[in-house]
């Protein structure tokens, strides 16, 4: 028996709005939330960036990976780290009982947005700016979404009612 998809799983860049938007979506669908870069800081007992500092950005992409690998959850949203696509393994997990849902907002509002690019615990190459980390990840994030939800100018319950008014569509079942 297949069972359906019950867990709603955000993608996309740092600054997206992930986890403000998972919040308030878990709050409305009567969802769990579980953000993926607190996972790894409370079993790591760090940050993003000690970890990028102290082991570099394949490290944490490592323990992102298994991280995700380890979380068994149903009827959740959950906010995944920028860099969670990189792993296919940890994307097929969380596809198994999830929708991947992209928030998609261009180049230049992530500016606006996220003032501490540098020191955010990004898991990039030391070389890479934020602009080629952006077009390596588009598309990997469009690769993985199930949905892409355009975040350009709407407030962060606006994002929320699109998701929810494209999984209505989808007969998504409630928790």
């Amino acid at each position: 028996m297949n069972e359906k998809p019950s867990n709603i799983v955000l993608i996309g860049m740092p600054g997206s709005g992930k986890s403000t938007v998972g919040v308030i979506l878990a709050k409305l669908t009567g969802r769990d939330f579980v953000d993926t870069d607190v996972l790894i800081q409370k079993e790591e007992g760090r940050s993003l960036q000690d970890i990028v500092d102290q082991n570099g950005y394949l490290k944490l992409r490592e323990i992102e990976e298994k991280t995700i690998l380890k979380l068994e959850c149903r009827g959740h949203v959950i906010a995944t780290g920028g860099s969670a696509v990189y792993s296919r393994a940890a994307m097929t997990h969380l596809k198994t009982h999830g929708i991947g849902v992209f928030l998609n907002v261009d180049l230049q509002t992530l500016f606006t947005r996220v003032k501490d690019f540098e020191t955010r615990g990004l898991a990039k190459r030391p070389d890479q700016g934020v602009a080629d980390l952006f077009s390596e990840r588009h598309a990997l994030y469009r690769k993985y979404a199930d949905v892409i939800i355009d975040c350009e100018g709407i407030t962060h319950e606006e994002v929320c009612a699109r998701i929810i008014q494209e999984l209505n569509g989808r007969s998504m079942p409630p928790t």
